[in-house]
């Protein structure tokens, strides 16, 4: 097919159909986009039989007028090149710059996508994380989707998110600091930029790393829009992160665009009195989320390639640490107060009496036990020997 030819038809159906028609996207499994465009326009008049041949009849009906009565919103080939002439560049499927995972997406995969920035959109991705979350963000959301973006930055891992105020804002921000590529999808056109007071945001995304839309860039977005927009936030990503989010909020929607598509879905916990983190725990509790509270655990789940994969995280290390198994189950068995004999130790402890005779005395040159009056008593350690 003549690559350009898809490419004008592409838009051409951008313009006419919604962002995730599943209708258009049945259809354009059927024919191709050129031969789909001919058809809407009336130039292929065998096209509509074939359509109706292999898609539901009520489906295709309704469709069809909707999208011939939009055929005087397609741009001239002027008005795309101003565009592109602004920085705007067009990828589509089979461009070397199209990220394949989309393709997870079947019928709902954007016809296209808008992109403007530095970074190559494919590249970002690959080894990326999408951090969604509530738009009234607390100082405690933010702070954690901060500290946790620029972590996994500093581990070269890419940030995906929305653009939008709260949690959104302050991943992009918090991959940015940390020097680490971000791609924000947008829900509405690169030209319309919405939210309209994050211009600075979009300005520096865009020389760090790439916006993107399915939009056409002078489209402003609607309030579906949003929710169609999470699909493909969850689809670029190796997983989806939900840092903060109430029970009705729309980053619960990514979440489960992201479980669809065999993705990860993780949450970090917040205060259980917190509105803001009820979300969250909603999918701790019910749908299986991975508990996440900083990028290690991010990037353990998500399993990059020595990074986080298979560690095992402790708490500080302290002196019983380095006890070999034997004597660590001798200790267990020397109490704290009074004290007990060393055969009884030994019959509590499963091991013979000169075993636990042997471990007692080790034990009691590193400073654990102590001889007293009843017997063998756990040594009380000073600040300085715990530290």
């Amino acid at each position: 097919m003549d690559s350009d030819g898809e490419r004008r038809a592409r838009v051409a159906l951008s313009f006419l159909a919604q962002p995730g028609d599943l209708v258009l996207g049945a259809a354009l499994r059927i024919m191709t986009p050129v031969d789909l465009l001919a058809t809407i326009t009336g130039a292929d008049e065998d096209g509509e039989a074939v359509l109706a041949d292999q898609m539901p009849d009520a489906a295709l009906a309704r469709a069809l007028p909707r999208w011939r009565d939009r055929l005087t919103e397609i741009p001239s080939t002027a008005h795309l090149a101003r565009w592109q002439q602004n920085g705007m560049r067009l990828v589509i499927p089979g461009d070397a710059e199209w990220p394949t995972q989309l393709d997870d997406l079947g019928d709902a995969r954007p016809l296209l996508l808008w992109l403007r920035g530095c970074a190559d959109l494919r590249l970002s991705c690959v080894r990326s994380v999408s951090m969604v979350g509530s738009r009234a963000a607390t100082g405690y959301g933010n702070h954690v989707a901060i500290e946790m973006a620029a972590a996994l930055a500093d581990h070269d891992v890419g940030v995906i998110s929305g653009g939008a105020f709260g949690i959104d804002a302050s991943s992009h921000r918090g991959a940015m600091a940390a020097g680490g590529d971000t791609v924000a999808v947008l829900a509405g056109g690169l030209e319309f930029g919405y939210p309209r007071s994050h211009a600075d945001l979009f300005a520096a995304i865009a020389a760090r790393g790439v916006l993107a839309s399915e939009c056409p860039p002078d489209r402003g977005p609607t309030r579906p829009g949003f929710l169609i927009r999470n699909r493909i936030i969850a689809a670029l990503s190796r997983g989806t992160v939900v840092v903060e989010a109430a029970l009705r909020s729309g980053a619960l929607n990514s979440a489960r665009h992201a479980r669809e598509l065999c993705r990860l879905v993780m949450a970090v916990p917040g205060p259980v009195t917190s509105e803001q983190s009820a979300g969250c725990h909603e999918l701790l509790r019910d749908y299986g989320a991975m508990c996440v509270t900083c990028a290690a655990d991010v990037l353990e789940h998500i399993g990059l390639p020595g990074e986080g994969a298979g560690s095992i995280r402790l708490g500080p290390a302290t002196p019983r640490d380095g006890l070999d198994p034997v004597t660590t189950a001798v200790l267990e068995e020397v109490p704290a107060r009074g004290g007990r004999g060393p055969a009884s130790i030994a019959v509590r402890a499963g091991v013979d009496l000169d075993t636990a005779l042997r471990c007692l005395g080790m034990l009691a040159a590193d400073g654990f036990v102590e001889r007293s009056d009843l017997g063998w008593r756990a040594k009380r350690r000073t600040s300085s020997q715990r530290a």
